[in-house]
């Protein structure tokens, strides 16, 4: 029997919660499909990096390398440790580190769930660039604390990053219903995001048979709310993509159900599934966090790692849960009564 090594990380806040749920639909499903899942968890976090110093151990990233996927929690605790310690601390460095260029977000509303449109069905699958653009920490501060203080915070577009998230979104499309919708803000910035243009008109070039479309990313946000019928996959840098997928979550019924991939695509190192909902430290230990982003998330690991059956059926199970109302309201439903219900569904097939 093929057994897949997952290193888990619930990280802070809702993380342990989430992932706990996660994983027990994830083992479900496995034992019904024929195929093993091993966890080694991690404690790195906010409380870890409070202890050492460290978000993680000096050789944290080669300790991950030896695993099949990795699967996320939340990470963060504001309040405590700054986010742009926990953020270039662990995240930033493990999607760096293992190439994980490609972040993949569905948008889409499952059978029961309210949005806030009208649209009654869409389907979105954002792809943001994840290793550099906005996010590559070039920059710094001079004259710190005076009245003449810089700060400088310098995107960095390299050909081959910004061709292979392109080309990427193009072998998406080609999947889908051949769409795809290229953002950029080239009209006011015209070195970055021109260069963006220039690489997305001549990759088109190689896939007549997707249709391309260019955007500006406020014409691209508008039409998210008044269209998102009419958009099928959505490509963008680091910084817009950030953005926009905030978007997708809110227009597909909230955070608890955003799923995320971070994708090594040539598969040289794991790849990382994580929702994108936060540490929600407000919430943290109340047993209320909707589960359902982490558990998508975890139909993302399994698709990668080529079960896309069982991936399948948790999906299903998704489904079944949220039509009969389960799930879809925010704080209505506990975290193990969400839980149990996808278990059911995926038991009862």
């Amino acid at each position: 029997m093929k057994t897949y090594r997952i290193a888990l990380i619930p990280g802070d806040g809702i993380g342990r919660d989430v992932t706990d749920a996660a994983w027990g639909v994830l083992q479900a499903v496995a034992a019904r499909s024929g195929f093993g899942l091993a966890a080694t968890e991690f404690p790195w976090s906010c409380a870890f990096y409070k202890e050492t110093g460290r978000m993680m151990p000096e050789d944290g990233i080669e300790t991950l390398r030896a695993f099949d996927a990795i699967l996320l929690g939340a990470v963060g605790w504001p309040a405590e440790v700054p986010d742009s310690v926990s953020l270039h601390g662990l995240l930033l460095p493990i999607r760096k580190a293992f190439v994980q260029y490609a972040n993949i977000r569905p948008h889409r509303l499952l059978p029961g769930v309210q949005g806030p449109l009208k649209a009654e069905a869409f389907d979105i699958l954002c792809i943001r660039e994840n290793t550099e653009g906005e996010y590559s920490g070039a920059g710094g501060r001079v004259h710190q604390g005076l009245d003449n203080e810089v700060a400088v915070e310098t995107s960095i577009f390299t050909r081959k990053g910004v061709e292979r998230i392109i080309r990427f979104g193009f072998e998406q499309a080609r999947t889908r219903r051949g769409k795809l919708a290229s953002v950029t803000k080239s009209n006011a910035q015209k070195y970055s995001m021109v260069f963006w243009d220039d690489i997305t008109k001549a990759l088109a070039a190689e896939y007549p048979d997707v249709e391309v479309k260019s955007y500006h990313v406020d014409a691209l946000a508008a039409r998210m709310v008044m269209a998102p019928e009419s958009l099928d996959v959505i490509v963008a840098s680091n910084l817009f993509g950030d953005i926009l997928t905030d978007l997708g979550a809110a227009i597909q019924g909230g955070l608890g159900f955003a799923a995320s991939a971070n994708i090594n695509p040539d598969r040289s190192a794991p790849s990382m599934f994580e929702p994108v909902h936060g540490s929600a430290p407000d919430i943290a230990g109340k047993g209320i966090a909707n589960p359902m982003a982490t558990i998508w998330s975890g139909a993302m690991m399994l698709d990668h790692l080529g079960e896309t059956a069982a991936a399948a059926r948790i999906m299903t199970a998704l489904s079944t849960v949220t039509a009969k109302g389960i799930g879809t309201i925010p704080g209505k439903d506990k975290t193990d009564t969400i839980t149990a219900a996808v278990t059911a569904a995926l038991t009862s097939e």
